[in-house]
């Protein structure tokens, strides 16, 4: 049986701003750029206590806590603070999977300190996190990365959370089972139409009913309706690509979609500082009203250095768009892939492509 532990750092990029400027503790602080069309890429709990969310846009933070204090992100520093958080992990075992620069799942089924449970693995790590760093983090233990990472939401902030082998009906069944990965709104509906509210509802569908109902997923979903996941923890997993998009609330025209690429844009150019390799490729993704995806993408001579250069180069992607004027489309998207380490940084030729 495997030990997880999934470790998230407590509101990350706020707490390091208060860490750094004693003005900015127990204030309400939302780390954005100011702006009509900016939007949140965190906000320290005492925002939070108002609503306030990370991806909601900035203007509406703000009519939230009209009394916070915004904060430009300085993400070069955020992922400094990131590593070091990275080097106390490599203490206690290499089998570790970052998903973003503030947490990580962490195999400890053995660990190099010797200690005697996974538990105590997790308080260590957190008590040095606090220590050498003045941060806070919450984390999770459980025999798989399921269950670790759902525990570690359960006590935050600086919260520690254990689910023993023989608790885990006790935990997982009364869950709602939108907290379960993977079920969003739309699965939720078709979940609540099929009388499913909790996972212990999930767990009486047959398996049969759930491959019918939700085809391949619906496998995942048996497996975690009995808190089984057998995925490994995977070190170092390169990010392929990342992607962001949005569907309207009703059809519009190409021209009206600018509003909606450049919120999109900066809420990927937010999550990409958390990566530390640089996109070569960006790409707009278009869906038509009769669900006709387009896709255009461009490699530039060098990776995006802003996010008004993201920015300019999707809204110049939209440009190559040339279906009829009177087209309307559903949704939008933008992504970026092609990641290489910055100094691996080489001149590719543009790609544009459309596809069904």
């Amino acid at each position: 049986m495997r030990k997880i532990i999934h470790v998230d750092m407590d509101a990350f990029y706020a707490s390091v701003e208060q860490r750094d400027d004693p003005e900015l503790r127990g204030k309400p602080v939302i780390v954005a750029w100011k702006g009509n069309r900016s939007v949140v890429c965190a906000a320290s709990y005492e925002a939070r206590a108002f609503g306030v969310r990370s991806a909601m846009p900035a203007m509406q933070a703000e009519r939230l806590c009209p009394g916070a204090i915004f904060v430009a992100p300085d993400f070069t520093r955020y992922r400094a603070v990131s590593n070091s958080v990275r080097e106390i992990f490599k203490r206690h075992t290499d089998l570790i999977e970052p998903l973003s620069l503030d947490e990580a799942y962490l195999d400890v089924t053995e660990n190099k300190m010797g200690l005697a449970t996974a538990t105590l693995v997790a308080r260590t790590i957190r008590e040095q996190i606090r220590k050498e760093l003045n941060l806070t983090a919450s984390a999770g233990v459980a025999s798989n990365k399921f269950l670790a990472k759902l525990a570690s939401d359960w006590r935050k902030p600086d919260g520690l959370f254990v689910i023993q082998p023989e608790e885990i009906d006790t935990f997982l069944l009364p869950l709602a089972v939108g907290r379960l990965p993977g079920v969003g709104k739309v699965t939720g509906e078709k979940l609540a139409s099929l009388g499913i509210k909790t996972v212990e509802d999930l767990r009486r569908l047959d398996l049969p009913v759930l491959e019918r109902q939700f085809g391949r997923y619906g496998l995942r979903l048996n497996g975690l309706a009995r808190g089984i996941d057998d995925s490994e923890v995977v070190p170092d997993r390169p990010t392929q690509s990342i992607s962001v998009e949005d569907t309207f609330e009703h059809d519009v025209p190409l021209a009206e979609t600018e509003p909606m690429i450049r919120r999109l844009a900066e809420k990927l150019w937010s999550a990409s500082r958390k990566e530390s390799r640089l996109a070569r490729t960006v790409v707009l993704k278009l869906k038509t009203s009769q669900f006709k995806i387009l896709t255009r993408s461009h490699t530039p001579d060098s990776p995006p250095s802003s996010c008004v250069e993201l920015t300019d180069i999707a809204l110049k992607l939209r440009e190559r768009v040339d279906l009829s004027r009177h087209q309307r489309y559903r949704l939008v998207g933008i992504g970026l892939s092609n990641f290489r380490e910055s100094e691996d940084s080489v001149s590719q030729p543009d790609l544009f492509h459309m596809r069904d």
